[in-house]
């Protein structure tokens, strides 16, 4: 089987057409065939974002875990999403950008704390992928976090940064009828979910003898 790379693809022009929060480029490229020779030149559009990372935080001892809810501009922009009245108000891992080479257990440690109140005590790596390579650059760091979620709740955020961010805390029980339910519709939170669903006792067993 070949094994293609960088080598194998021929960037013929790479503009930028927008920069704001996201840059976008325009790429007209040509790529390696698998049956050989090469592509007609394609257009293509990149957007690049920073990577990013998400944290699922979960409490051993209280058995529940946390999840942010918060306004998603991409809902809004769903025709799917008009169809069947999802809101764009969704339940979805703690997450930031990482920015200015940060580690990303860094981040996941400074967003839990912005983004819900809450202290994370151990990291547990999930996996980390692209989350969109058709069109975007963005490549995600998942965790499972160790925290104490006993008094975690309201309303949090960065104003400056126009964060609006409310905490819900919910037993793993329900964390489970939301999955079973099709309820968690974040990609992150979804692959995060379904991850400590197959660790879970493990994960619990591990963590619970740990003190706080």
């Amino acid at each position: 089987m070949d094994n293609f790379s960088r080598k194998d693809v021929a960037v013929l022009a790479d503009e930028s057409v927008y920069d704001g929060f996201f840059q976008i480029r325009t790429l007209n490229l040509r790529h390696r065939l698998f049956q050989g020779g090469w592509s007609q030149p394609l257009n293509r559009e990149l957007i690049h974002r920073h990577d990013a990372v998400g944290v699922l935080l979960f409490d051993p001892v209280l058995d529940a875990v946390a999840l942010v809810e918060q306004f998603r501009v991409g809902v809004l922009g769903s025709s799917i999403a008009e169809q069947e009245s999802i809101s764009p108000w969704l339940l979805e891992l703690v997450a930031g950008l990482i920015e200015h080479q940060d580690a990303p257990q860094d981040v996941a440690v400074r967003e839990s704390e912005e983004e819900a109140g809450v202290i994370v005590q151990q990291l547990e790596p999930i996996g980390q992928y692209y989350s969109s390579p058709g069109g975007s650059n963005e490549y995600f760091y998942l965790f499972v976090g160790r925290a104490d979620l006993s008094a975690a709740g309201g309303v949090h955020g960065l104003e400056a940064e126009g964060e609006d961010i409310r905490v819900h805390v919910l037993s793993i029980e329900h964390l489970w009828q939301k999955l079973e339910r099709g309820r968690l519709i974040n990609a992150h939170t979804l692959i995060a979910a379904q991850w400590l669903k197959l660790n879970y006792q493990q994960l619990k067993t591990r963590w619970a003898e740990v003190a706080p």
